[in-house]
């Protein structure tokens, strides 16, 4: 079983090349492609460099992860963040859960590089399967072509990882793995970390209400 490995990134020089070595070290079949947005850093160069297979999208996560999507080659779609480390043990999980033909997919629990109270309750909540735990740096995994059916990720600025795994559990079922990836604190940090966690559930509430992902973007602020 082949596993696609799709890295959206913009700018990531600092940590992509770090990334891209640990996937290449795991154990299993995997094809790594990085989607470049228009980066004004050495981001497509260092991935190349990675054994990647670079390519280009518009500067739009969603966007940049079904073009990865739509020419990857293997039977599992793994959407990783360029600041995020699978477990060692990735391949060997995602497989044997896929050996159910009921299971579609899922996603890790999540841990940080930094040790915070905060983040460490926020990691540790990610190992209950209650839907609302579960956002993109927990490193989604879906069949090709569940995925495929679903449509994709939609043309969200902001949300598009929740969106789909509400949609996929509507449709099929999810498993949450034992393993952990861990993920880089930076935007906790940068921001604080009780004010990204307030500002998170306060869009994900919105979201969830029904306010469009456009109109959310203006309370998130940075450009993805």
């Amino acid at each position: 079983m082949k596993i696609s490995v799709i890295i959206p990134a913009y700018n990531e020089a600092a940590c992509l090349d770090r990334t891209l070595q640990a996937v290449s070290r795991l154990k299993g079949d995997f094809e790594l492609l990085v989607v470049d947005g228009s980066s004004t850093d050495e981001t497509s160069a260092i991935a190349r460099r990675c054994g990647a297979r670079v390519l280009t999208a518009r500067r739009s996560r969603a966007a940049q992860m079904n073009v990865g999507a739509e020419h990857a080659r293997g039977d599992v779609l793994l959407f990783l963040h360029a600041d995020t480390f699978l477990p060692e043990e990735a391949y060997d999980q995602v497989t044997r859960t896929l050996a159910d033909p009921n299971v579609a997919g899922g996603c890790f629990r999540l841990g940080f590089d930094q040790h915070t109270p905060g983040l460490r309750f926020s990691a540790f909540v990610t190992r209950f399967s209650f839907p609302l735990f579960h956002f993109g740096d927990s490193a989604y995994f879906v069949r090709a072509t569940a995925f495929r059916q679903l449509g994709g990720y939609r043309s969200y600025p902001i949300m598009e990882d929740i969106d789909l795994w509400l949609r996929l559990r509507k449709r099929h079922r999810l498993v949450v793995l034992e393993s952990s990836v861990v993920t880089s604190a930076r935007r906790f940090i940068r921001y604080g970390v009780f004010r990204q966690q307030c500002r998170g559930i306060c869009l994900l509430l919105l979201f969830l209400l029904g306010v469009h992902p456009t109109r959310l973007k203006r309370f998130y602020g940075e450009v993805r």
